[in-house]
């Protein structure tokens, strides 16, 4: 395919990730009433047993796409990326368990509610990054970080918020599926770009169109997975989700304020830790608690939740640069 194509292809993705959600979404609910079951295969339903390789192919992909020299700022800049991301590691988990216990969520809800706060952040907070004029560097500092750091973390979250919900929480079960779906690929992927030209220019051309239609498809099967269910959700549920969604952006932007970070670090902090990985949150949850499907549908709500609030976060942020520079620019030509 001609590169104009690809790259056309990839900006329609990106720019409209919220309408290919609601798209892909809106067929895998409605997949049984339009085709007979009997003669025509759900492939949404289908696809569930491969939601961990689809991770996994997604976080190849990242690591891919991870310049050398944004690896290496994570070195360079450890302890201000160390600091953020324990602020997402702490904050996130608390704002997820204490909102659900708030809004009275029990069972499932409350269970996948917990997910979204423990899982690490998400890839596409680095792209709103870029639109919101932040410093994208820190954000993919950031998204390194907590990626590496997520078998060590989020099987000790999880244990301490849900470990009670589950008789004998397999924790080394969490650290083993975050190492083959996570870390391990991205390390992966980014060895292989370096060490492989053709690699690297086919990543480039394909990568983020990859993760990105990985991302549509696994939230297009936890729907299907969830039909039922999804007419069951009550406003509290998405209340306490916004709720979260919100307060991980605030704690992401006072935390930067605490730590002295410029305004562009602020901004890519705060994106960083109200976007969680959603796509990772519903495979965790899916496998961890087979007989409670309902604990996957959170997150994957949060999906579109935070997408949205994270694109007009960006365009604020991006209006409001634009205009400051247009003030600085008319005064520097009248003096």
């Amino acid at each position: 395919m001609p590169r104009l194509s690809l790259n056309a292809l990839q900006t329609a993705l990106e720019r409209w990730l919220l309408l290919w959600l609601v798209a892909l979404s809106f067929v895998a609910y409605h997949w049984p009433r339009w085709f007979d079951p009997t003669r025509v295969a759900d492939p949404f339903l289908a696809g569930g047993a491969w939601l961990g390789i689809l991770i996994a192919v997604t976080m190849l992909a990242v690591g891919s796409l991870l310049p050398r020299e944004e690896v290496g700022l994570v070195v360079r800049r450890w302890p201000m990326v160390i600091a953020g991301t324990a602020i997402q590691y702490t904050a996130m988990p608390l704002l997820a368990f204490g909102l659900g216990k708030l809004f009275g969520l029990e069972g499932p809800w409350l269970i996948g509610i917990i997910m979204v706060g423990c899982v690490p952040g998400a890839m596409a907070s680095n792209v709103l990054t870029l639109i919101a004029r932040g410093n994208v560097s820190y954000s993919v500092g950031l998204t390194t970080s907590a990626t590496i750091l997520s078998p060590l973390v989020v099987p000790w979250t999880l244990w301490l918020t849900v470990g009670h919900m589950v008789e004998d929480f397999p924790a080394l079960k969490v650290c083993g599926d975050l190492c083959w779906m996570v870390v391990l690929p991205v390390v992966c992927g980014y060895q292989l770009s370096r060490l492989f030209t053709a690699w690297r220019a086919v990543a480039s051309r394909m990568g983020a169109i990859i993760a990105n239609l990985t991302i549509l498809w696994i939230i297009a099967v936890v729907v299907a997975a969830n039909r039922e269910m999804l007419s069951q959700v009550q406003a509290p549920v998405f209340s306490a989700l916004l709720a979260v969604n919100l307060g991980g952006y605030l704690a992401g932007y006072f935390g930067g304020v605490t730590l002295g970070l410029p305004e562009s670090m602020r901004r890519a902090l705060t994106l960083e830790i109200g976007m969680q990985n959603a796509g990772l949150g519903t495979t965790l949850a899916m496998r961890l608690f087979p007989d409670e499907p309902g604990a996957a549908l959170p997150a994957a709500i949060y999906t579109f939740g935070c997408m949205c609030t994270g694109t007009i976060l960006a365009r604020l942020w991006a209006e409001a640069q634009r205009r400051t520079d247009a003030r600085r620019e008319r005064t520097s030509a009248r003096e």
